[in-house]
């Protein structure tokens, strides 16, 4: 039997975290790993205490008719990269790798092309994380480089004031 290689570890165990998910709409899991080894995990669910979509057997942002991708801010849910961010020290994260994976819950499927909002892109660009690896199929997956990609190509600046 073939060694798996390292990034598709860490997305497999990312893809497991995922698993406790509460979110409706999308499964998301993220670890957060330094010199290989794992220092958080998040999964994209309601705050602690709240209840989740689940047991509300509602999605807020479903009930509005809100595509996804638009007003993150009307979601119950905690994004995985945040959950991860907020578990780990800066010290611990500073430099290091999120690996991230998501699922559609209703089929189980990997959706290929999922990438971090751009909430998400600005806590990781803060937290110092210089790399995101993002699962597109079983084996398959994109590496972002946080500098060069989120930071020198800010995609949030208008066109007009570039």
């Amino acid at each position: 039997m073939a060694r798996i290689d390292k990034e598709n570890y860490y997305l497999d165990i990312a893809s497991t975290v995922l698993e406790r998910s509460t979110c409706m709409r999308r499964h998301y899991g993220a670890i957060i790993v330094q010199n290989d080894e794992i220092v958080s995990s998040g999964y994209n669910g309601a705050p602690r205490g709240r209840k989740n979509c689940g047991d509300l057997g509602c999605c807020t942002r479903e009930a509005m008719k809100i595509p996804s991708g638009e007003r993150y801010e009307l979601c119950r849910s905690v994004h995985a990269e945040a959950n991860a961010i907020i578990s780990a020290s800066r010290r611990e994260v500073l430099g290091a790798t999120l690996y991230l994976a998501c699922k559609d819950p209703a089929t189980g499927e990997l959706i290929q092309g999922s990438t971090c909002c751009s909430m998400c892109r600005r806590l990781i660009i803060n937290a110092g994380i210089s790399r995101v690896v993002v699962r597109d199929t079983p084996t398959g997956y994109r590496v972002v480089d946080v500098e060069k990609e989120w930071i020198d190509e800010d995609d949030s600046i208008p066109e007009a004031a570039r």
